[in-house]
C-alpha cells in the first residue's frame, strides 16, 4: 500500500505540475481549475489514498463500478461525478451517490433524473454532454447532444425539479470536423458556454479534457478537467 500511495502521490503530483503551468501559460489562476481524478476500474483502495493526498472530485463512468465503490468511500469527504453514458435503468443508483452527472444528453433522461432526485430527496447537478461530433441523429459516438440542441434541453434541466443546471460538458471527438484538434473542440465549447451563461448565468462549468489534452482544455477555458490514466496509470483490463 505504501509503494501504490508513493506512486500516486508522484503522479498526482505531475499532473498538478502540468494543469499549473497550462494555467501560467494561459494567463488563468490555478485556483480556477479543478481537478476531477476518473477512478474507473481502480479499487476504492485507490480512492482512499488519492482522498487522503488531497483529492476532492473523483468520477466514474460505470455504475455497475461506482455504486459499490461510492458505499466503501461514503465516510470520505469526495465529490462524485458520473461521467459516462447513463441508461434510465441505472438512474435510481446513479441518483444515490453521484454529486454530479455530467453525461445528460436527452429528455427522457432529464426526467428520470427528475424523478428520482424527488424521491430520493436529493438535488443533484447536471451538465449538458455536448457531441461536438454529432451525425444526422443529433447524437455523438460517444453520446452527447448536437450543439444545436444544447439550448432546450438546458432549460428542460433548469426547469425540473431536483435537477441544478451546472454547465457544459465535452470528449474531444474522434471523428468530423474537429478531430485531432482538440483546442478548437474545446474553443468550441467555451463559446457554447457564453452562449448558455446569456440565459442560466449560473451555469458556468465546463469540463473538458482528460490526460491527453488537459492543456488544450485549460488553454481554451475549462474550468474542470478529468484526468484517469496520468494520475492511476493505465488502466487494467475489464472483466
Amino acid at each position: 500500500m505504501t509503494d501504490r500511495k508513493d506512486e500516486l502521490a508522484a503522479n498526482l503530483a505531475r499532473v498538478e505540475e502540468r494543469i499549473a503551468a497550462a494555467c501560467d501559460a494561459a494567463g488563468r489562476g490555478r485556483d480556477e481549475v479543478t481537478l476531477i481524478v476518473v477512478t474507473k476500474t481502480w479499487p476504492a483502495s485507490d480512492v482512499r489514498i488519492l482522498s487522503g493526498l488531497g483529492v476532492r472530485h473523483v468520477a466514474e463512468n460505470r455504475d455497475q463500478d461506482a455504486a459499490p465503490k461510492a458505499t466503501a468511500c461514503a465516510d470520505l469527504p469526495l465529490v462524485w461525478h458520473f461521467v459516462g453514458q447513463l441508461q434510465t435503468n441505472k438512474v435510481r443508483s446513479v441518483v444515490g451517490y453521484a454529486d454530479v452527472v455530467q453525461s445528460v444528453d436527452r429528455a427522457r433522461l432529464v426526467s428520470a433524473l427528475s424523478k428520482e432526485c424527488v424521491r430520493a430527496g436529493r438535488e443533484v447537478g447536471c451538465l449538458i454532454q455536448v457531441a461536438l461530433d454529432a451525425g444526422a441523429d443529433g447524437r455523438g459516438e460517444r453520446g452527447g447532444v448536437a450543439p444545436s440542441g444544447v439550448a432546450e434541453l438546458a432549460d428542460l434541466v433548469a426547469g425540473a425539479e431536483g435537477l441544478r443546471l451546472d454547465g457544459l460538458m465535452t470528449v474531444a471527438p474522434l471523428t468530423g470536423e474537429y478531430a485531432g484538434r482538440q483546442q478548437a473542440a474545446f474553443e468550441r465549447l467555451m463559446d457554447l458556454s457564453t452562449d448558455l451563461r446569456r440565459t442560466h448565468p449560473a451555469a458556468n462549468m465546463v469540463s473538458a479534457g482528460m490526460s491527453a489534452d488537459l492543456e488544450q482544455a485549460v488553454a481554451a477555458g475549462a474550468t474542470h478537467v478529468r484526468v484517469g490514466s496520468a494520475v492511476l496509470g493505465v488502466r487494467p483490463r475489464l472483466g
